[in-house]
């Protein structure tokens, strides 16, 4: 392709984008193919020759897009945001130009200063302590990691150095075996499943604890199960604590977790992965009281931020013990300028990295504070919207707090009335819904998902509910 070739192509995919997103309401949210759709939809082999761009064009409607979930649909209300805009496209764009691999300092060194810059940019927009930012002058700084599910494995990884290391000072005889079989992380049962995987790839052992009856994982809970490992001779060393559950979007009470991490010197990880985008907004910083005893805190912007995946901003108070771990520093990989700036291939799992902090910086340039404020703000205000809607219907009723910007509602019944209402609902591919269970209660999972989403949006969604609710309803043996 010749650079006139890129600039048509690259027009057209520009249109096709736009008309595609601002139109996005008018397409199914769901697929209707089966597996294996697409087998017939293409050759057998790569083509030997170039084909025209215009007829790849051409092939994005009939391959692709009878096979897509459309995550920025308003009628999506599953699992959490997939955040995404303009100018986080561009920037990918941008990205991909420049397509550095941005492992050290001098593999480009605008990769890892711009993405220094913007996590203290981001860091001070959620009024982080200082200790966390590098312009503290201090050893903390931030990182962007592919997920929370790297962030949480990276975290518990560091930990885990940083535990052996100091065990190994008491009990200079003990081997790094016998020392990593008597370690043991705790989180709520109401963790994200990645965060028991990150236990099994550390290959550490993972305690789940209770939750309350808001489904927040409490200081007491924590304090007991430490007190009972100790007195089997195990050794406590991690600690995570969710603020804003997949299930249900509770927030552990981070105050008396981070207050018991601290006393029993532990290391504390907060996974804020969809929430943290809220704590932008002053009004729900209150949710992150106690996040000064945190080692490590992380969210995802590309959530509910605006930011295209992948996005995961990390925050370590003391990088040291994840470099230390990760440190592998061949000849190859040095340079003059070591330990001026971070070597970020140390602080994260694989060794390459993508130019990412440069949708943060189109990102917060583009929209400001005060409008990615207004976003979030915007999508709470609807989720209470829907909530109102539902507690007005004496057939569903609310399970738990809305706090943010998820619902989790359900009929009124058996479990197995919901899951035929969550059948319905999707089968008729209107809207989108995902379920969830917490103590044996079956529910629906209502999040607020588009940047397109508006009131009018809310009110349609309730609409289906209520008309394939209407239909359960009428098919049950005792209806009338």
């Amino acid at each position: 392709m010749d650079p006139n070739g890129f600039k048509d192509f690259a027009g057209e995919m520009a249109n096709f984008i736009t008309n595609y997103l601002e139109n996005i309401r008018e397409r199914r949210v769901l697929p209707i193919v089966e597996p294996g759709y697409m087998k017939p939809l293409l050759p057998t082999e790569a083509p030997q020759s170039p084909e025209n761009w215009e007829d790849v064009m051409t092939d994005i409607e009939r391959v692709i897009m009878p096979g897509i979930t459309h995550w920025q649909s308003p009628k999506f209300h599953a699992y959490f945001p997939t955040a995404q805009s303009y100018p986080a496209i561009v920037a990918d764009m941008l990205s991909g130009a420049i397509a550095c691999i941005g492992f050290t300092w001098i593999a480009s060194p605008a990769c890892t200063e711009l993405e220094v810059i913007m996590l203290d940019w981001l860091g001070k927009m959620l009024d982080l302590p200082s200790a966390f930012l590098s312009s503290s002058g201090g050893k903390g700084g931030g990182v962007i990691q592919g997920t929370a599910s790297e962030a949480t494995l990276v975290a518990l990884l560091g930990a885990k150095a940083k535990m052996i290391n100091r065990v190994k000072e008491e009990h200079p005889d003990w081997t790094a075996n016998e020392i990593v079989g008597k370690l043991v992380a705790y989180a709520s049962c109401q963790a994200h499943s990645s965060v028991e995987r990150a236990g099994i790839l550390g290959g550490v052992q993972f305690r789940l604890l209770d939750v309350d009856q808001k489904y927040k994982l409490r200081g007491d809970t924590l304090a007991d199960a430490i007190r009972e490992d100790r007195e089997k001779g195990l050794i406590p060393f991690y600690v995570v604590a969710t603020l804003g559950t997949t299930c249900s979007c509770a927030f552990d009470n981070l105050e008396e977790i981070g207050a018991v991490s601290n006393r029993e010197q532990v290391w504390l990880h907060v996974d804020a992965a969809y929430a943290g985008s809220a704590f932008i907004c002053p009004e729900f910083r209150y949710l992150m009281k106690g996040v000064e005893r945190a080692d490590s805190f992380n969210f995802n912007p590309h959530k509910w931020m605006l930011i295209n995946f992948d996005c995961s901003a990390m925050w370590l108070k003391d990088p040291s013990h994840v470099v230390n771990a990760f440190n592998v520093d061949p000849l190859y990989l040095k340079h003059d300028a070591h330990g001026s700036l971070p070597d970020y291939r140390h602080w994260q799992i694989p060794l390459g990295r993508r130019f990412r902090a440069l949708k943060l910086w189109f990102v917060l340039r583009l929209y400001g504070v005060q409008n990615l404020q207004k976003y979030i703000r915007s999508h709470v205000a609807q989720a209470h919207e829907f909530e109102a809607l539902v507690l007005e219907d004496p057939r569903f009723e609310v399970v738990a707090e809305v706090v943010v910007g998820l619902v989790c509602f359900r009929l009124k019944g058996s479990n197995d009335v919901n899951e035929a209402l969550l059948k319905r609902i999707n089968g008729a591919g209107n809207i989108h819904l995902v379920p969830s269970k917490i103590s044996d209660v079956y529910f629906l999972r209502f999040a607020v998902c588009s940047r397109f989403s508006e009131s009018s949006d809310i009110q349609s969604s309730w609409k289906e509910i209520k008309l394939r609710a209407e239909e359960i309803l009428a098919e049950q043996p005792n209806s009338k």
